[in-house]
């Protein structure tokens, strides 16, 4: 399993990219600031939109969190126990919801409320989480067009941590079992009924499972090795770990086109090229999420592990762009591609107008 991406992390390069980097990429307005805070002299501003909202622009009366985005900005999938995002929709409970951000109509995947937030294909087309059914934990997949149930995993063992490809035919998930001693799999899920185990692992420490779009590349981690790998569907091959013996990481996310790889390490974020080998250093910052290019990084300052600021980076020119000021939460699959749009969720109430009803809401902020 631990076939060095090179030969020794040593030899691997390692570019520091400061936060303070200049910036060849206009700053924006913070959301919320006001007119001539920072970034207002020659700044472009981006729009930022509520999604959590009914299909006629209604403020939603519940909590709304955990969303996710498509690489083409059109599709927001989340968790909610709002009753009025969709018509005679009393929730019940936490359920799940596709907004349509081109026709602003709302879907609701399955009645069960998810034991993580879900995830959406990169096509827009399915739609995974966990449930609790009976004394296991099982994966469903949703066929977004009509709501009904497209697959359910793990019918013999409890399966968490889904990650789908593009068009939704592979699935990646963690399988957990109890005997001969507790343990856990990564494990690929195709279409075409078949699967096949990636990684055993002995003990059941998050393994956080990450799928390349096109379903060839998964990067998982070993929780209590706390070590990095990437396994590759072409040889059944598994490369690491990347980030070398002696330091301890954290697994983030792998880009949509399998090229980069996100992982934290002490203070700082380190975001790996499959293809060379190197590793850039994004210093000091927690990160949070990549665009599908592998080019944009959300991250949030170090030392926070609950809502803070959001900042977007191009990893390219090492230009910070302000996407929430106030107090907010992302997870994975969050930056659209190039990163045109952000989802995240915030209770703060001054990020658009009229927003008066007291609850954690999503949003996008998109840049231009």
């Amino acid at each position: 399993m631990r076939v060095a991406l090179c030969a020794a992390f040593a030899v691997c390069a390692v570019t520091a990219v400061l936060p303070g980097a200049a910036s060849a990429r206009p700053a924006i307005e913070p959301m919320g600031g006001a007119a001539g805070s920072a970034g207002s002299a020659g700044s472009r501003v981006a729009g930022v939109e509520r999604i959590s909202v009914a299909a006629g622009g209604t403020q939603a009366d519940g909590n709304s969190a955990d969303a996710s985005i498509t690489p083409d900005g059109r599709r927001v999938v989340f968790s909610s126990s709002a009753t009025n995002l969709i018509p005679g929709g009393a929730a019940g409970g936490e359920r799940v919801f596709v907004r349509d951000r081109q026709t602003g109509q709302n879907s609701r995947m399955g009645t069960y409320d998810p034991l993580n937030p879900p995830v959406i294909s990169g096509n827009g087309g399915y739609v995974a989480y966990p449930i609790q059914w009976v004394n296991n934990v099982r994966v469903r997949q949703y066929q977004v067009s009509t709501g009904g149930t497209a697959s359910a995993n793990c019918l013999a063992h409890s399966c968490n941590q889904p990650s789908l490809s593009a068009d939704g035919s592979s699935l990646a998930l963690v399988v957990f079992f109890r005997q001969p001693s507790p343990g856990q799999r990564v494990e690929l899920h195709d279409g075409d009924g078949t699967s096949r185990t990636v990684a055993a692992l002995g003990h059941t420490r998050s393994s956080l499972p990450s799928l390349s779009g096109d379903g060839r590349s998964l990067a998982y981690q070993d929780g209590q090795a706390e070590d990095v790998f990437v396994w590759n569907r072409t040889g059944d091959t598994t490369s690491g770990p990347i980030e070398g013996p002696a330091k301890a990481a954290t697994l983030v996310q792998l880009s949509d086109d399998g090229s980069k790889v996100v992982y934290l390490s002490g203070a700082d974020t380190y975001v790996h090229d499959t293809a060379s080998g190197t590793a850039q250093l994004v210093t000091n910052v927690r990160g949070v999420a990549i665009d599908p290019t592998g080019r944009y990084l959300l991250y949030a300052p170090q030392g926070t592990t609950g809502p803070s600021s959001l900042t977007l980076r191009d990893l390219q020119t090492g230009t910070d762009e302000t996407v929430s000021a106030q107090p907010a939460s992302a997870g994975t699959d969050a930056v659209s591609s190039g990163g045109r749009e952000v989802v995240f969720h915030s209770t703060a109430d001054d990020i658009v107008p009229g927003d008066t009803n007291g609850v954690s809401d999503v949003f996008v902020r998109s840049f231009a």
